[in-house]
């Protein structure tokens, strides 16, 4: 059974997750305590990671790194989320490397320095910044999405799967859903998918855990 070394509270490791929930195939959560320090050991940047993040795959002997790697591992078994033609592969990856380099990426920081730093030490200026940016990726995809269900062709794909990564979290960062209608539209599709689910039921781990 494939292995998905995950946290809930990791918009990057739900991606991964939400795939391999969604493709079919068979995998269960093993969890990383990123909170206690479990990505910074050296056991785990030996035996899982060498670069100390979460989420980490393992399929026998195949150990993939980066959700957006583990995505298209996910749609090389099991033929999913990866487009019905060259011309959307390619399509899917572009939104995969935009989603990494604009929305999540700047999303996980953002909301990681508002929501799991001691208040004290929150940067307002860098989380004002970080808003700025993260409006104008909003922007972009809410734009995409009008007058269409998906982010490319008439299905999920890893486009979706990776954009959404940490749209469904409730911790405040800058983003409401209702600001967004085509986003919020989207969003409310792909949850309605056979076997979705929230990232805090998908995966252990939760803030709560830690109050």
């Amino acid at each position: 059974m494939i292995q998905l070394h995950c946290f809930g509270e990791s918009g990057n490791a739900y991606k991964a997750a939400l795939a391999l929930q969604l493709s079919g195939l068979e995998w269960e959560p093993v969890f990383v305590d990123f909170f206690g320090g479990a990505t910074r050991s050296e056991e785990y940047r030996r035996d899982l990671n060498p670069m100390g993040e979460a989420p980490v795959m393992v399929d026998g002997e195949v150990k993939l790194t980066q959700s957006g790697v583990i995505q298209m591992y996910v749609t090389e078994k099991s033929g999913k989320f990866g487009g019905t033609s060259p011309e959307d592969a390619r399509e899917v990856m572009r939104w995969v490397f935009w989603d990494n380099h604009k929305l999540s990426s700047q999303a996980g920081m953002t909301r990681f320095l508002m929501n799991f730093l001691p208040e004290e030490k929150r940067p307002a200026e860098v989380i004002g910044f970080m808003q700025g940016r993260l409006k104008s990726a909003y922007q972009v995809l809410d734009a995409h999405l009008s007058g269409r269900d998906w982010i490319v062709g008439d299905g999920v794909t890893n486009a979706d799967l990776s954009c959404c990564g940490y749209l469904y979290y409730p911790e405040p960062f800058g983003f409401d859903r209702k600001d967004w209608p085509n986003i919020d539209a989207w969003l409310t599709r792909l949850s309605q998918q056979p076997g979705w689910k929230h990232p805090y039921e998908l995966m252990p781990g939760n803030p709560s855990d830690r109050a």
